[in-house]
């Protein structure tokens, strides 16, 4: 029989709700054993799983780790909101009434932690001192030692992060079961995994998996979909799916800060990692925040809208990072680092990992080499031949201080001030390189109906986007309408707004299908100008959906492009803008109870293309 109390004691959790919360969880779940963890049991917990083949080393200081191979990704149709209210369903939220998910979720787990150890994982996902840190607290309750692993990496971990709360109830109650992955059905008619997000009582239940999105309850259940919630019912703030980064113009001493989100597959996590372009390299410096959550608010001294990232970590794909694509990533998952790698390739012989994009070619000598299955690569026969080595969806979990030009400010409480938020979605046509935005209502419009290209035509010009409302469909945890009103409430309240824009570097040729810009690093090109722009600077030219750059507002020295590719990617295609305008009126009618002003912005936008 565990004594509780004794460990609870031993570990310094002195929170009476916390403890409550704990001993009625562990008399549901059953587990043999609990341990309250910190930061400070990392190295123990790393020694402990690789006593327990849990985990592998990967060079020093590195680390490997395998899931299951049904558990591999977040699983979307099985994720869902609950709450009392009906009205907060929304398109994308997958609401179900929680007197119907809490009990079936009780039932699933109860007994589910037998002969194992309740890990207890206080949290904080804000920087100490935040204005928004009472929405920060939380205690994920996990029987799964690497999921502890990713959890120190991924967010402040410690029982002082919950003991001398402010109101000692506020904090999210966070409970994550494996299950037998073996036997859960995944992906099939009985399927047994859940993974709700009650909101309205800041509860999150997970059941059925031991990955990324799915275990990690910091991250996105409480980073995002709990963080949302809690920001529209308190009026205080939004909880984004957006990269955060700093830009400082030496020659100037100006430093402007620029946040955005992108769907899946659009360069996110590139672009927050991005470094200057060499002929720009003297004059500007580029610092990461943060390549996947930020929190922003309206700060009442100076009228600006603020943000932070609330993550302590960054928990990256793998795929296609190399010295090319992502230098600041490789050097951030460097020996020495303490990155846990998920589901990529690894050799037990050389403890060396290894995924698609890593190198242009996969390692000739086979020797050693397992897939992200476990199969021996040597041993594939014919038919597994070409199948991928790592899993399309491999991962890198590593601190953000481990991040070289990690921004000095990264742990302000404050945040930092927004000069620019943009949006990104993956078209091969109709999105120009850059189009800058300066109404409040049509810059929430163009977040609302973000997309990126999910299949196309063989010539490109049929392809249709999947729209991806601020990149948040796959986190939406309250109604559009809800969602859009609180958007215009909140930057609307600021008193010195940032300045909307939309980007795209996908843009490609038709006839040959090369891409017109070249991308990654030359992207600092055009947020230069957007900033430019918002100083009043340069003035571009006013188009029926937003402003482009002229051509020589662009700082273009040293930059590989054709006149004719240039051309094409600052101007707009009305007749293709036309047919886009459509699909958006489609797109926003299935959104429940947008602002007036949201249709207002459209029905101007679509009047603007007539004339």
């Amino acid at each position: 029989m565990i004594d509780i109390d004794v460990e609870l004691d031993r570990a310094g959790l002195t929170n009476p709700h916390v403890r409550e919360y704990v001993a009625s969880w562990a008399e549901i779940t059953q587990p043999d054993r609990i341990e309250v963890v910190s930061i400070a049991d990392d190295a123990r917990l790393l020694e402990e799983s690789l006593a327990a083949d849990e985990i592998q080393p990967a060079g020093e200081g590195l680390y490997y780790s395998r899931s299951h191979p049904k558990d591999t990704a977040r699983s979307e149709e099985r994720t869902i909101v609950a709450t009392a209210d009906p009205a907060d369903a929304g398109a994308y939220d997958n609401w179900h009434p929680s007197d119907e998910m809490k009990p079936m979720l009780v039932e699933r787990m109860r007994g589910a932690s037998r002969g194992k150890t309740m890990y207890v994982v206080p949290y904080l996902m804000a920087p100490p001192g935040s204005p928004l840190e009472r929405y920060a607290a939380g205690v994920e309750l996990t029987d799964h030692r690497t999921v502890v692993l990713h959890m120190i990496r991924m967010a402040r971990v410690g029982v002082e992060h919950v003991n001398d709360l402010a109101d000692p109830t506020m904090f999210v109650r966070g409970v994550h079961v494996t299950g037998d992955l073996e036997n859960l059905g995944q992906g099939t008619p009985d399927d047994q995994r859940y993974f709700v997000t009650v909101a309205d009582e800041r509860t999150i239940l997970h059941y059925g998996s031991s990955y990324g999105g799915n275990a990690l309850l910091g991250k996105i259940a409480h980073g995002l979909r709990q963080a949302a919630y809690d920001g529209w019912r308190s009026g205080e703030f939004l909880a984004e799916q957006f990269m955060l980064i700093g830009i400082t113009d030496r020659e100037t001493g100006r430093k402007y800060h620029v946040c955005g989100g992108f769907p899946s597959a659009s360069g996110k996590t590139n672009l927050a990692m991005m470094l200057p372009p060499d002929s720009l390299g003297d004059r500007y410096h580029v610092e990461f925040f943060g390549d996947d959550i930020a929190w922003l608010r309206v700060d009442p001294t100076d009228g600006r809208i603020y943000a932070i990232n609330p993550e302590f970590g960054v928990f990256g794909v793998a795929k296609d990072t190399n010295e090319f694509t992502n230098p600041t990533a490789l050097a951030a998952v460097a020996p020495g680092t303490g990155t846990l790698f998920t589901n990529v390739a690894y050799n037990d012989e050389t403890h060396e990992v290894w995924w698609e994009g890593r190198t242009p070619e996969p390692p000739t000598e086979l020797g050693g080499w397992r897939d992200w299955k476990g199969r021996l690569i040597s041993e594939r026969g014919d038919g597994g031949r070409d199948e991928p080595w790592a899993h399309p969806n491999s991962r890198f979990t590593v601190t953000l201080a481990k991040v070289p030009n990690i921004a000095d400010e990264y742990e302000d409480p404050k945040g930092v001030p927004i000069d620019a938020i943009i949006f990104g979605g993956r078209t091969r046509d109709r999105e120009p390189l850059v189009r800058a935005i300066t109404d409040i209502a049509e810059g929430v419009y163009d977040g609302l109906t973000l997309g990126a290209e999910a299949t196309f035509a063989a010539e490109g010009v049929e392809g249709q986007l999947r729209y991806d409302p601020m990149s948040m469909r796959p986190f939406m945890s309250y109604a559009e309408g809800a969602y859009a009103a609180h958007w215009l409430d909140v930057i609307g309240r600021a008193t010195d707004t940032p300045i909307f824009a939309h980007v795209n570097w996908f843009q490609r040729d038709p006839e040959d299908g090369h891409y017109l810009w070249p991308g990654y690093r030359d992207n600092l090109r055009p947020l230069l100008w957007l900033l430019q722009l918002r100083n009043g600077e340069v003035s571009g030219t006013q188009t029926p959906v937003g402003i482009v750059p002229k051509r020589e507002e662009l700082d273009l020295d040293g930059v590989a492009i054709s006149d004719a590719d240039l051309e094409t990617i600052l101007t707009i295609d009305i007749g293709r803008w036309r047919q886009e305008i459509e699909h958006r009126e489609e797109h926003l009618e299935g959104l429940p109870g947008l602002p007036d002003a949201i249709w207002q912005a459209h029905r101007r936008v679509a009047a603007a293309l007539d004339d």
